[in-house]
């Protein structure tokens, strides 16, 4: 009796061992499904596949992301909404769409902010920890940020002075507040349309200007539809990459981990490979002839001083003084180091 009993508590031992030394057997898969505008061939598809691999990699291929390109799912409006109402879990937002999460984020959109890209890195280190806090208060984990350049003027028509874009069919796009203040100021009667609708917009004639990176332009296929390029850097377009917290509070320490880790790696890398895409932009459109405008000092100052006077306008924006107040004296602190 005693021998069959010590025979069954190793044979029941032995089918159980197994278990409980291989987790991995019961270990939980998570897929996150995840939105951008970026096309299916653009630079930021390139890294984030390579993101993606080496995610699943040390992940055993339990962590995964299932990418929805070319905005197929929707423009980031919808993109926010889908989130929400948690059909999918991520999403490559543009500065415009994460202010409707945490509406300081608002203050990167400010017009002729940035000089160069320096300057856009020094605040993005001193201010990233307050703008990740801010999202995760509101249910969303900045896992790391992404950009698409200084945006430009681009046209049928030279557009050198504000009279001319007054005179002109002016794309706009429908989740950016600020932007319609600002062309609200200059009296242009800016058409509304979302981006994957922008280039039947050209192509029909129903807008005459739009404005983009010079990259973004080439991979939406505006720049086929355009003749000149206005040269003033209006604003630094800015993105983050977020998730749904609850998802990511649901993943082992490990994996958390693992995320952070390849996103600061892969995020340099695409900030590399954005900016050199669109220094090589500006060479294709030249030799697509595709003219540059130049701006004189004193319509550009016309225009600083109307965009100023457009975002001090009820409405016109989300973020506080103080958050504004924060950002210039982190400009004004680098400036100075320029100084002798």
């Amino acid at each position: 009796m005693k021998r069959f009993a010590l025979f069954t508590l190793i044979v029941i031992s032995l089918l159980i061992v197994p278990y409980l030394i291989s987790p991995a057997r019961g270990a939980q898969k998570f897929v996150i499904k995840m939105s951008t505008l970026a096309s299916a061939g653009s630079p930021w598809m390139q890294i984030f596949d390579e993101l993606n691999a080496d995610v699943m990699q040390k992940t055993d291929k339990n962590v995964r992301f299932k990418i929805y390109p070319g905005g197929i799912l929707g423009d980031e409006k919808i993109i926010l909404k889908k989130m929400y109402f948690g059909q999918i879990q991520g999403a490559v937002l543009t500065a415009s769409s994460l202010t409707a999460i945490f509406k300081e984020m608002d203050v990167l959109q400010v017009p002729l902010l940035f000089q160069d890209y320096d300057e856009v890195d020094y605040v993005t280190l001193k201010m990233g920890p307050f703008f990740k806090k801010g999202l995760e208060e509101k249910g969303y984990v900045l896992l790391g940020w992404s950009e698409g350049g200084f945006v430009r003027l681009m046209s049928l028509s030279p557009i050198a002075t504000l009279e001319d874009l007054k005179r002109a069919k002016v794309w706009i796009w429908e989740v950016a507040p600020m932007a319609h203040a600002i062309f609200k100021e200059a009296d242009v009667a800016a058409i509304p349309l979302s981006v994957p609708d922008v280039l039947v917009g050209l192509q029909t004639g129903m807008v005459n200007v739009v404005y983009a990176p010079p990259a973004g332009a080439i991979d939406l296929q505006w720049f086929t539809k355009i003749k000149y390029i206005t040269d003033v850097p209006l604003i630094f377009l800015t993105g983050g990459i977020v998730v749904k917290k609850d998802l990511f509070d649901r993943l082992p320490a490990n994996y958390k981990q693992v995320l952070s880790e390849s996103f600061k790696v892969h995020m340099v890398k695409l900030r590399q490979m954005v900016r050199s895409e669109n220094r090589e932009a500006l060479k294709v459109m030249a030799k697509y002839g595709i003219k540059i405008v130049e701006v004189s000092d004193e319509q550009q100052e016309a225009f600083k001083r109307l965009s100023e006077k457009a975002v001090r306008q009820p409405g016109s924006r989300c973020f506080s003084d103080a958050v504004l107040n924060r950002l210039s004296g982190y400009l004004e602190e680098y400036r100075s180091r320029d100084k002798p």
